[in-house]
């Protein structure tokens, strides 16, 4: 790995193996991907939080029993359900948010919300601000991730929970850095989401989340290729996975 050492502003290799915490960007509907969804409710599992609708953009038009039968047993085993927003970096009028926001919450019962797509930049950190307030306010207690992709200015930080500072695939994690900013941070305040890793790159991945700090990842060999959902599915080496970044689960 030493091409990893010499790429730049990284944080020290902490001690040991830093346990690391699963976060579900959002398989395929649950009606077409039971057996993925019913995984996530092993005991055990080190799994942070789960999105809930983002196969379909959003919480749909009217209640999805498929939606609610997936989220349920998740609740059970204390795994936090987050609806999934779509703030097409900052083009979504604030009322359709809100309007999504409560639907999640009446019909499914949500943790909190992922904000997809949000922006990243300081001309938009005030409307992104009036959104996360506003959404604490129709849930107190609501865990908020701002999915970001990137990293954003360091404003955000203040607004969110977590924030998703890299999706994408591995051949740019990578030779991806950390922003100088995150050291102020601790690591449960990020979250890396990387796609198309081979199998035989997936401790190197998870050595890089740890360097830079984040203390939430998904990894999956699934790939993007031909416009095809990388998250849809779980990965083909899951329980490899999952061995690696946290103690060992059973089947």
């Amino acid at each position: 790995m030493s091409h990893l050492i010499s790429s730049g502003n990284r944080r020290p290799v902490p001690a040991g193996k830093a346990p690391l915490r699963l976060g579900i960007p959002g398989f395929a509907h649950p009606l077409v991907a039971p057996v993925e969804w019913g995984r996530l409710c092993r005991a055990g599992l080190p799994l942070e939080w789960a999105v809930l609708g983002g196969a379909s953009g959003g919480p749909g038009s009217r209640p999805d029993p498929y939606y609610a039968a997936a989220a349920a047993p998740l609740r059970n085993v204390g795994v936090r359900v987050l609806g999934h927003l779509d703030a097409g970096y900052g083009s979504r009028p604030f009322g359709e948010l809100l309007s999504d926001a409560q639907r999640f919450l009446n019909w499914y019962k949500v943790d909190g919300f992922a904000l997809a797509r949000c922006p990243a930049d300081s001309g938009a950190l005030a409307d992104v601000r009036r959104v996360t307030g506003a959404l604490r306010t129709l849930c107190e207690r609501a865990y908020l991730v701002l999915a970001h992709g990137s990293h954003p200015v360091p404003g955000y930080a203040a607004l969110a929970d977590q924030l998703v500072t890299f999706t994408g695939p591995w051949n740019r994690y990578r030779w991806s850095r950390p922003a100088d900013w995150t050291a102020d941070h601790a690591p449960g305040r990020f979250c890396h989401l990387v796609h198309s890793v081979p199998r035989d790159h997936l401790r190197e991945a998870l050595w890089i989340a740890r360097r830079q700090g984040a203390g939430t990842v998904y990894m999956t060999d699934r790939t993007d290729r031909d416009g095809l959902d990388p998250w849809e599915s779980m990965p083909g080496y899951w329980d490899e996975f999952i061995s690696n970044i946290g103690p060992g689960v059973s089947e």
